[in-house]
Formats: C-alpha cells, sequence, structure tokens
C-alpha cells in the first residue's frame, strides 16, 4: 500500500489487525501493564484527551492497570517506583494538534493513537515511526462500521502479549472484515495513491476555511490555532484541515459552551468529554454537504445576533 508506506515505517516491525482501533487501544495497555513483580501502571494522557482512554480503563478496573490522569499530575513524579502508560494522540483529538509525549524515563511506555494521521486531516512532517502506534481505516475511508483498526509494534514480546489479549478476547477479526478492508484500500489506493487524500483534503480544508471565516467576525466564539505546515506526503507547505473545530465560548456569562450551543440548536460534545473546562465544545467538520451547511448557518445565525446586540464591539 504504497500511500501507508509514505506515512510509516513498518520493516522490522509486528502488525496486529483488531476489530477497530478501540480494541487495540486496551489490547496494548494489557500487554505493557503486565508484570506481576510491579505495582499496576498508571494510565495518563494530557487534556484535552480521546474519553475512551479514561472510561476503557474504568470498566475493565484490572489489577495490572489504573486510570491516573492528567499528564501533569505526574510530570516530575516518574521515578522508578511507578510505571507508567502514556497515550499520545497526534493528531489530537478533539483540537488536531501534533501531540508529543510528556513523561519522560525508562518506567514510562508510550501509545501513539494515530487515527488522524492522514494527509486529509494532518501534514505529515515525518513517517511515523513510533514503538507502539494504533491506526483505524475508518479514518482513511469513513467505514466506520467495518470495525478494524491495526497497530505497529516495534517489541516482539508486546506483540505476542496483545496477539494473547486478541485471542482471548475475540479470537482474532471476521473474514469478512479483513476482505472488505482489502478491496477498500485496493479502490482507495489505485492509481498513484494520492487521489482520494487530494479529494478528501480539498473538502476538509474547505470546511476549515469556511468555519473559520464564520467564528473569525464572532468576540463572542474562538476557534484553536493551527498553522500551515510541511507535509511529506504532498511534498509541499499545506493549509490545516482538522477533523474537528474546538470551538471555546468567550464570554463571562458562557460558562457551558455546550448548553449555550445547544440553545441555539447546535450539538457539539462538552469539554468536560475530554476532561477539559466547559467553556469549549467539539463540532465535528468530518460532515456530509448537507450537515455541514446546517453547521455553518447555524453558526453564522449566531455570529449575526452578536452583531445586532451589540455592532459597535465587533
Amino acid at each position: 500500500m504504497p500511500s501507508l508506506g509514505m506515512q510509516l515505517i513498518t520493516e522490522g516491525k509486528y502488525i496486529v489487525f483488531g476489530s477497530g482501533s478501540t480494541q487495540l487501544l486496551n489490547a496494548a495497555v494489557y500487554a505493557l501493564s503486565l508484570n506481576s513483580s510491579m505495582s499496576p501502571a498508571k494510565v495518563v494522557a494530557t487534556a484535552p484527551y480521546y474519553s475512551l482512554y479514561r472510561g476503557q480503563k474504568q470498566l475493565f478496573n484490572s489489577r495490572d492497570f489504573s486510570y491516573e490522569g492528567d499528564t501533569s499530575l505526574w510530570k516530575n513524579n516518574t521515578n522508578s517506583s511507578f510505571r507508567f502508560i502514556e497515550f499520545v494522540t497526534s493528531p489530537n483529538n478533539p483540537d488536531g494538534n501534533l501531540n508529543k509525549e510528556v513523561l519522560k524515563g525508562s518506567d514510562v511506555k508510550t501509545i501513539y493513537d494515530r487515527a488522524y494521521y492522514w494527509p486529509h486531516f494532518t501534514a505529515i512532517p515525518s513517517p511515523a515511526d513510533d514503538d507502539l502506534m494504533v491506526f483505524t481505516i475508518s479514518k482513511l475511508t469513513g467505514h466506520a462500521g467495518s470495525r478494524f483498526g491495526l497497530a505497529i509494534i516495534k517489541d516482539e514480546a508486546v506483540y505476542q502479549k496483545m496477539m494473547i489479549y486478541l485471542r482471548l478476547s475475540t479470537i482474532g477479526v471476521s473474514r469478512d472484515v479483513q476482505l472488505r478492508v482489502l478491496k477498500l484500500l485496493d479502490m482507495a489506493t489505485e492509481g498513484d495513491g494520492k487521489e482520494i487524500f487530494q479529494f478528501t483534503y480539498s473538502t476538509m480544508n474547505d470546511h476549515w476555511i469556511r468555519l473559520k471565516q464564520i467564528i473569525y467576525k464572532s468576540k463572542r466564539f474562538s476557534l484553536q490555532k493551527l498553522s500551515p505546515q510541511y507535509c511529506t506526503f504532498f511534498k509541499s507547505v499545506r493549509d490545516p484541515s482538522p477533523a474537528y473545530a474546538r470551538l471555546k465560548c468567550e464570554r463571562q456569562q458562557d460558562m457551558n459552551c455546550y448548553e449555550t450551543l445547544k440553545a441555539a440548536r447546535t450539538i457539539g460534545r462538552e469539554g468536560s468529554i475530554f476532561s477539559a473546562d466547559e467553556r469549549y465544545v467539539r463540532l465535528s467538520i468530518i460532515k456530509s454537504k448537507d450537515d455541514f451547511e446546517i453547521l455553518t448557518n447555524k453558526l453564522r445565525s449566531l455570529v449575526a445576533k452578536e452583531w445586532e446586540s451589540n455592532p459597535a464591539s465587533i
């Protein structure tokens, strides 16, 4: 798969298939935490982060690992008496930033969640070459219902432990799903393997530009700041095209941005879902043309009311 080969390095590594990246994330934690001679591994992430990291760990309630919150709580406390597993989402969900690990040390293991590391969602500064990284096909082709993810693993022992987890939990991935994914990838990589990325990047970038143009006129709302960056896939500097807009309510009275937007019949995901302030809401811009038009019309109406109520402040 030439397009995949330009985004990640697989030579000398092991590949594991899973029922979506969701299953693989917990399989990775299971594999990295097994060590009966030590206390449970502390699973952490940097806010704002994908809520599944916290939810899975609390659900499984394992004796081998426990969820311990934000990396900021442990940044100066990574001594030999603790083991850490840090989730790094890059690009990040919800803000699209290319995050890097925060914790350092021999007792820190890192899982890179690369679900959005595709050229239509982010510039690819270099091929991904992490010790353990997880991808999902749904963010490439849009077929989330197929439930297919893959993990690229450097350490054979970690690979073997992940395989044990997958065998015991689901006995592997359905052959029907694997065949469907193969057909999808064959279609996605026809020709030079760039056509699908050129089309989807153009669409996502257009969505981002249009959204910024609306919010730029507002003092009530703001968006995350993303900068152009060189992309090794397109071999050029490219403008941002994130999957999500992280909207902030700037007015003092709008302490719960989710409720503010909901009152205007616009639904996002609350900041607290991502362990962040309630002044933030995640808006999905991975939408069909019709759905995106509805979203922009609602936001445009909100900003227009801002003008009407206080035109001198705009």
